[in-house]
This record gives C-alpha cells, sequence and structure tokens, in this order.
C-alpha cells in the first residue's frame, strides 16, 4: 500500500508540471514560466513512467537524488550542471537544484558562470533549443530511439570492418611499455594538421560502462596515456585506481568534451564503483574540472571533415605498372580507404589486377601526365572509356616541388644513392638514366638493370629517397654495391674512376629536414610497400635525419623499410580502426622460429608483383671513410634525431 500511495503521489506531481516537463534525457529545463499554455491535449495524454528503485542515488545539499533512466521527468541545473529529477529541483520552472545556485545564477557571478557553461554543464539553452524542446514526449522518445539506433549500426558496422583477431593496440603497449608516435606526426592522416593540445590529462565525457542502468549514460575521464589516436581513459572519482581504465579511439563518435551531455540532455551518472566515495558530487565536479582542459567543441565536426577524401570511384589516373616500373598505366579507382585507393588496372576485366596506394602517393598523376614529362607509357587496348568512368581532375594530385633545371643540372649518366624500390631495405648504387621534364628523373640500379631499361624507375629530383654520392658513409648506413662488384669492401672513389663517372653535385639533392617529431622506439602503422595492400604493426628503428627505418613487428630485420618522414604511407596508431582498414598484427612469439624460411618465400613472392627476378640479398659491408685525397666530410652523426637541418652530405673538393 505505501509503495503504491509513493507511486500516486509521484504520478500526481508529474502530472502538475506535465506543461513542464519533456522528460527523456532532456539536460535543461528550457521552457518558460509562462510554457503551460502551449501544452497541448497530446501531450497530457501520456504516462511517464515511475523511476526504478534500483537506479544509483547522489547526495547533494543534504537530499537525496536519483538519476532518471530516460523515460522519466529529470532537469539538469543550468548553474552546476547537476543532473538529477526535476521534481526535486529547486524553483517553479525547475531550473536549478538548490538555492544557492538559483542566487549564483541570478548574480550573474563570472567565475561560476563560466565554470558551469564551459566545463560542467555546457552553454545555456538558447532560445531556438526551447522552442525544440516543447514537441510531444513521443515525438522525442521516437527521435531518440531512431538516433540510437543508428549509433548501433554504426558501431555495427565499424567492428565488423576491423577483425583483427587477439591483438589490441593498448594491451601491447601496455605490456611493453611502449610509445606511440603522436599524431602531429602524421600531417596527411585524418586530424593531422588540427589535433591542437590534445594530451594527457584532457578530460572527456564517455560511456559509462560501470552502471546497471538499462539505458546509456555518461560519466567524465581523464586521459592517462595517449598513443596516435588511442587514448588509455580513467574516470573521475578513481584516483589513483586503474582497475577500469580503458583504451578507445579519441576520435570515435562516443567521445565528446566536457558539457557535451548537459547541451544533449544526457545524464551524467558516476560509476558504481565509487558511487559511495562521494556525497557532494557536483562539489567534486566543480573541483576537479577547474581548470581542466577538454576537447574542442567542434572537435566531432573537425574529424567528420578531415575524412573526407576527394578521389571517388570510377575516376582514372595513371599509376605506376607494378610489373614494369620503368612506365606508367591508366588504373581506375575502385574503393577509398581512409584515403588509400584501391586502383584496378584499366584493362582488367575481372577487377583482380590491382594497386594499392595513398591518394598522395608519388606514384599516382593525373591522365596526360606521362605525356608531359616525356615517361613511358603503356597504352590500353581499349579504344574508349568505359560508362561512368572519368578522369580526376589534376588539383587533386600532390604537388610537387618546382626546380629550376636551366641552371647546372642532373645529367645522363651521373652516380648517386637511391633506394631501391623492389628492395626497400636497401639503399644502393644507382645511375641516371635519363632526364625528364619538369624534374623527373629515371633511376637504374647498376648491377641489376635490364637491358631493355623495363625494370628503370621514376624519381623527382626532390624525392627523399634519392641521396648524394657518400651519403651512407657519413650517416653509418649500409650502401648495396652493385650485383657482381669484386672489388670489395666498396670504394666511390675507386667505382667512379673505374666506370669513368661523375658523381651528381650535392647541392642539386633535397637537404630540407622537417621537424618531424618522430624518435626511435615509436610505435605506428606502416604500410608494407612490398605489398602495398597492407598495413602493418610496425617500430622506427633508425633516424637519419629526415629519412626512417621502419620495422615490421614479429618480422626479421632484413625486412625493414627506409621511408621518408612525411610519407603518405605511415599512419598514427588507432589509423585502422578509425578508417576500417583492416590492420595486420604482430606476428606470433610461437611462429618466429620458424618464420626464417617461410617469412623469405612471402617476401620473394611480393617482389615478383614487381619484378620477374629475384634482387641479390644486400651484402654485409664493413664501413670504411672515403678517400681523403678526394672528398672531404663535413660534420654529421649516425641515427641523427634532430629535426633541424644538419649538414650530413659529402663536400666534393673542387
Amino acid at each position: 500500500m505505501e509503495n503504491t500511495k509513493e507511486l500516486t503521489e509521484h504520478s500526481s506531481r508529474v502530472e502538475r508540471k506535465r506543461q513542464d516537463s519533456f522528460g527523456m534525457f532532456d539536460g535543461y529545463d528550457s521552457c518558460s514560466e509562462d510554457t503551460s499554455s502551449s501544452s497541448s491535449s497530446d501531450e497530457s495524454e501520456e504516462e511517464v513512467a515511475p523511476l526504478p528503485s534500483s537506479l544509483p542515488i547522489i547526495k547533494n545539499n543534504g537530499q537525496v537524488y536519483t538519476y532518471p533512466d530516460g523515460k522519466s521527468g529529470m532537469a539538469t541545473c543550468e548553474m552546476c550542471g547537476m543532473v538529477g529529477v526535476r521534481d526535486a529541483f529547486y524553483s517553479k520552472t525547475k531550473r536549478f537544484c538548490s538555492v544557492s545556485c538559483s542566487r549564483s545564477y541570478s548574480s550573474n557571478s563570472k567565475k561560476a558562470s563560466i565554470l558551469a557553461r564551459l566545463q560542467v554543464a555546457g552553454k545555456p539553452p538558447t532560445k531556438k533549443a526551447k522552442v525544440l524542446q516543447k514537441q510531444p514526449l513521443v515525438a522525442k522518445l521516437a527521435a531518440y530511439a531512431q538516433y540510437q539506433a543508428t549509433l548501433q549500426n554504426q558501431a555495427k558496422t565499424k567492428a565488423a570492418a576491423v577483425p583483427v583477431e587477439g591483438f589490441s593496440w593498448g594491451n601491447y603497449i601496455n605490456s611493453n611499455s611502449f610509445t606511440a608516435a603522436p599524431v602531429t606526426c602524421f600531417k596527411h592522416a585524418p586530424m593531422g594538421t588540427c589535433w591542437g593540445d590534445i594530451a594527457e590529462g584532457v578530460r572527456v565525457e564517455v560511456p559509462n560502462t560501470d552502471c546497471s542502468l538499462p539505458t546509456k549514460v555518461f560519466w567524465i575521464a581523464g586521459i592517462v596515456k595517449l598513443a596516435g589516436y588511442n587514448a588509455l581513459l580513467r574516470y573521475e572519482g578513481f584516483e589513483n585506481d586503474s582497475s577500469l581504465d580503458f583504451w578507445c579511439n579519441i576520435c570515435g563518435s562516443d567521445i565528446h568534451p566536457v558539457g557535451w551531455c548537459a547541451t544533449s540532455g544526457k545524464p551524467l551518472v558516476p560509476p558504481r564503483t565509487i558511487q559511495h566515495k562521494y556525497t557532494n558530487w557536483k562539489a567534486f565536479l566543480v573541483k576537479r574540472l577547474t581548470g581542466a582542459k577538454t576537447l574542442p567543441p567542434d572537435f566531432s565536426q573537425k574529424v567528420s571533415e578531415s575524412m573526407q577524401y576527394p578521389f571517388k570511384t570510377s575516376m582514372r589516373v595513371e599509376v605506376v605498372d607494378k610489373t614494369h616500373l620503368c612506365r606508367t598505366r591508366v588504373a581506375v579507382v575502385d574503393n577509398v580507404v581512409g584515403g588509400r585507393l584501391r586502383l584496378v588496372y584499366e584493362e582488367s576485366e575481372d577487377k583482380t589486377d590491382d594497386f594499392w596506394c595513398h591518394m598522395y602517393s608519388p606514384l599516382i598523376h593525373h591522365i596526360g601526365w606521362s605525356r608531359s614529362i616525356g615517361h613511358r607509357f603503356k597504352r590500353s587496348d581499349l579504344t574508349k572509356k568505359q560508362d561512368g568512368h572519368f578522369d580526376a581532375p589534376p588539383h587533386l594530385f600532390m604537388k610537387v616541388k618546382e626546380v629550376d633545371a636551366a641552371g647546372e643540372w642532373f645529367k645522363e649518366g651521373m652516380k648517386l644513392e637511391a633506394i631501391d624500390p623492389l628492395n626497400l631495405s636497401a639503399i644502393c648504387v644507382a645511375t641516371i638514366r635519363k632526364v625528364l621534364a619538369d624534374g623527373y628523373l629515371m633511376i637504374g640500379i647498376d648491377g641489376s638493370e635490364a637491358a631493355d631499361g623495363s625494370d628503370w624507375f621514376c624519381y623527382h629530383a626532390t624525392s627523399p629517397s634519392i641521396f648524394p654520392v657518400g651519403f651512407c658513409e657519413i650517416n653509418m648506413i649500409e650502401l648495396t654495391p652493385p650485383r657482381g662488384y669484386a672489388k670489395l669492401p666498396f670504394k666511390w672513389f675507386d667505382y667512379l674512376r673505374e666506370t669513368d663517372s661523375i658523381a651528381a653535385p650535392v647541392k642539386l639533392f633535397n637537404k630540407e629536414v622537417p621537424n618531424h617529431g618522430f624518435h626511435v622506439g615509436m610505435k605506428l602503422e606502416a604500410v608494407d610497400l612490398m605489398e602495398p595492400r597492407l598495413v602493418c604493426v610496425a617500430t622506427v628503428t633508425r633516424i637519419i635525419h629526415r629519412l626512417l627505418r621502419i620495422h615490421f613487428d614479429g618480422w626479421e630485420d632484413e625486412y625493414d623499410q627506409w621511408v621518408d618522414c612525411e610519407s603518405p604511407d605511415l599512419y598514427p596508431v588507432g589509423w585502422c580502426q578509425l578508417t576500417g582498414y583492416q590492420l595486420q598484427p604482430p606476428a606470433p612469439q610461437s611462429s618466429r622460429d620458424s618464420q626464417s624460411s617461410s617469412s623469405k618465400q612471402k617476401k620473394k613472392a611480393k617482389s615478383q608483383q614487381y619484378k620477374g627476378h629475384k634482387k641479390m640479398t644486400s651484402l654485409q659491408l664493413k664501413e670504411e671513410l672515403l678517400d681523403g685525397e678526394e672528398y672531404s666530410f663535413l660534420q654529421g652523426t649516425s641515427d641523427q634525431e634532430s629535426n633541424g637541418s644538419a649538414s650530413y652530405y659529402i663536400k666534393q673538393e673542387p
């Protein structure tokens, strides 16, 4: 009988306040004092269910406030952000949780107002918001249900797109105390140029998983550790207790700035484990959040905008022919994932002859590029474009730096050092075979060239993948000599004299070193450029100014790859999860003993997509200085981690 009486009294109170209460996670009582005249007859017929007795409670000013389950009337204090049952709030309009908050609001205390609006409760409701809140409860419930269903479908889709069995970046980093490269190192990645001050200590509002409520509720958490896009979060109130710490992608749809719950009408509910620790959660949050940083209010919008890509399916481009590096072919964009393009060569009828690269890759160009610079091009057997296919606009492609080839410039026959595109772990002795227009060069690896030049490859003069003679020696990098060259250890002076060649002038090479921010040991996600459809767990193991040595975790060192610090094939930790791309986890420990033979076979198979014959394995050379009578070296250091420019090239004496 007593319970029935309480229920009747509750229903009566709700009925009397019907004109003010529109329930369902309304963050504010945004109706004006004279809203009774605007209430419709439809609204008065709707039922509001009573609060279940099992809900967690929060005490404030000696009174017990029960948090709503989303079906009963509730309100958020416009002064302090306190969330509670509407009928327990103060004033006729139920805008404040106590007399003190009402007076503080009325006196327009600057400090309290800023704290409430920016750090606890978000911005007060606008006039537009007040008008919107006057819609019937049923309509609001239906809209909210549809919104929740959409979020669940998106979550299921994203989860299904990234099945990485048994691998978790969070566990991997925690168990080994790894450090990840910050998002700001990757200018081409989402949020790479607008990451801002997101760091440890930043507070966010996230779903509260330590709760028995049937509806989705939130609580405030702080970033304990940042690893790329992924953040280790700890709920406010847990202090040094890490038992419920959890990893999440900071760009995910469930991560919001502090104040979002209030403005969006979502309840803040303390985790069940710590709800007994404080009797005044409002005061606790005010104290904890004063002076704290949170995400920008437009953070989710920026994330969305940074994940819009200009390349669309059915666009036609020119891309390197993976079977003959010396030429390009026409390919069609078949899929776009996180800025990475799956290109299908135009003549592939079953669409299996494909090539993966990033939209900013130097390997793709607009239609007509090859003809404009004099590059070899394989004409398509198709007489006309297929229906629906169209040429990608030239402005979508990455622009190269303009060069002045009118004065001293690269010439055919000049020697240099270059990263071998068929064996990216090696920097080799190379020769300029042809000078094209607009600063492009055709280069061949000495001792490994085909008679018809079909394995020449194209680098721009400003490419970070070509180096002056002696670069490897001065930076203590193993230089791969020409195949069959018997006079070892290799010395440039002897080789230039024997081949009657000259070295390309040092001043023609790109010596810019950006402030990239990478350090040895940092984790990231990197494309295996020998099989570019794969994005793998990787580590930076060496840094030579702007050149990074990328090691694929779980694989042998001989499969490492030299990559530029601004390569679009490097991504922050969590990029695959964010974009829905498949991440390749490290090889398990149990399989590493048998990896030597199987992984070699795998890598051989990878190289076949580029070339029909296997490259010779790099020889282990003892490093010696070049002949001092002809060359002198400017000061340089190995594994140079300085992000500033430095003198690390050979100076040729007159």
